[in-house]
């Protein structure tokens, strides 16, 4: 059964008549006092651009590793008011945008990456207990569901690549997953119990901070990053109203526009939309089961992502992703009724026990995808800039690890992680425009044909022979 439910594109839903254009996960209280932006020039040993999770994993990892360095991040706007706030609060272990993508890229390497992955999930969530951070962090896998025959024929072989490397899977039939979460729409489903799980992205953004902060980091929001340069024998970061001059610089700053005019080539921001409902009655929640709370997706190239929040509510995102010619990230782009009407119509195909109930919070979050699904870490202007960028939807905790990369490639060390292909190969670039909106469109068209019909086609099957993710 698919989830595509009567009404044109632009049709709207009577659940949307009162919803906020409001991220819920920053919308609520805790967030921590603004600090000022920068008002005169300065220096430091190291200057961070971008203040979502990759920017503080690197600033309190550079601390740590040294305490007297002198780290001062800049944010364009507030600390988790991009994809780090917006996101679903999904959590997962994997560098490599899932075990079969791989599998496919880098089979030789998958021991060590599915090791280091496990190992940073594992010091994520000791770090966050040590800390005191108060983000919900919660390892409660997820479960896959197929919604269509040929879904369902896949079930069993993913079962045996999650058994092949260790993870504590179980396969449900028909009957077993919806006794689990109760939806007419469900054919069957994987519930992965290992590698995963969920958290607060805002609170653990915020405490991220406060945790930076305590360790001496200078921080000022509200001050974006227009231009940087070399500088001597360092790096020039300028502001509006002040410039920093550093040794060395982490670029951090997701699907926006980079300063380095070579991201621009690998990342592909895309506008992913997300609905939240209002709280459900006790009469609702029954009426779903869910008991275990996991995270939820359905299987397939176009997916839904779903889980609910500690206050009762479900978070229902993903399918409609948006790539905007020439690659704008405007904040107008956010609200796109058509996208979020589609989200609640396919909710309600969903839980349709749950017709009545309203969303009151949507949002859209940019995703930092590149060709091959995983990302870009790398330096420029003479090893004195770092960056990671391109998480491709799995950042939440992909980001400590492109954090610790970038600073053993900043020192010039030898690592592990920076022995990793997945590192020392960049990702294909993408065409530039004209080209690249049609190629998207022409691309995301195959995906959504091959949902429908459960037929990889040639352009599919030429990008999978080229390694370029979308077999992942």
């Amino acid at each position: 059964m698919t989830l595509m439910s009567t009404g044109g594109p632009g049709t709207g839903h009577p659940s949307l008549a009162d919803t906020e254009q409001r991220v819920f996960w920053t919308a609520q209280p805790g967030a921590p006092a603004a600090e000022p932006p920068l008002t005169q020039s300065t220096s430091a040993d190291l200057v961070i651009v971008g203040g979502g999770l990759t920017g503080l994993w690197t600033a309190i990892c550079a601390k740590d590793q040294d305490p007297s360095r002198d780290v001062l991040l800049l944010e364009a706007e507030d600390v988790a008011f991009g994809a780090s706030g917006r996101n679903g609060g999904f959590i997962s272990a994997s560098l490599t945008h899932g075990l079969a993508h791989g599998e496919a890229i880098w089979p030789d390497e998958m021991p060590s990456l599915l090791r280091q992955g496990r190992e940073n999930l594992d010091a994520i969530v000791a770090f966050v207990q040590a800390e005191g951070i108060d983000a919900d962090l919660r390892i409660v896998g997820k479960t896959a569901v197929a919604l269509t025959p040929h879904a369902v024929a896949d079930l069993i072989p993913m079962r045996d690549l999650h058994q092949r490397w260790g993870e504590d899977v179980a396969l449900l039939d028909a009957d077993e997953v919806r006794a689990d979460v109760h939806s007419p729409t469900y054919l069957g489903g994987l519930r992965v119990r290992s590698g995963s799980g969920l958290m607060d992205p805002a609170r653990l953004t915020w405490g991220l901070k406060r945790t930076a902060q305590r360790r001496g980091v200078r921080i000022h929001e509200h001050t974006p990053a227009l231009h940087l340069s070399r500088s001597g024998g360092g790096i020039s970061v300028r502001t509006p109203l002040g410039e920093v001059r550093a040794r060395q610089a982490v670029l951090a700053t997701n699907g926006y526009r980079p300063l380095l005019r070579r991201l621009s080539m690998r990342i592909l921001p895309i506008f992913d939309h997300v609905l939240v409902t209002e709280p459900l009655s006790t009469a609702q929640l029954d009426s779903i089961g869910w008991h275990e709370s996991q995270g939820m997706t359905d299987l397939g190239n176009q997916f839904h992502y779903y889980r609910r929040t500690p206050d009762d509510r479900i978070l229902w995102g993903g399918y409609d992703a948006i790539y905007h010619r020439g690659n704008r990230t405007d904040p107008v782009l956010e609200d796109r009724a058509e996208s979020h009407a589609l989200l609640a119509r396919q909710f309600f195909a969903t839980f349709p026990q749950l017709e009545g109930l309203r969303f009151s919070h949507k949002w859209a979050g940019i995703i930092d995808s590149t060709s091959r699904f995983t990302p870009a870490i790398g330096t420029a202007l003479d090893g004195r800039v770092a960056y990671s960028v391109g998480y491709t939807g799995l950042g939440t905790a992909l980001s400590r690890f492109g954090a610790l990369t970038m600073l053993d490639l900043l020192a010039g060390r030898r690592t592990e992680r920076t022995n990793l292909r997945i590192v020392r190969r960049k990702p294909v670039p993408f065409p530039p425009e004209p080209l690249r909106y049609p190629l998207v469109q022409f691309t995301r068209s195959r995906l959504a044909q091959e949902d429908r019909t459960g037929r990889r086609g040639l352009w599919l099957r030429t990008l999978d022979r080229l390694g370029l993710g979308f077999n992942s």
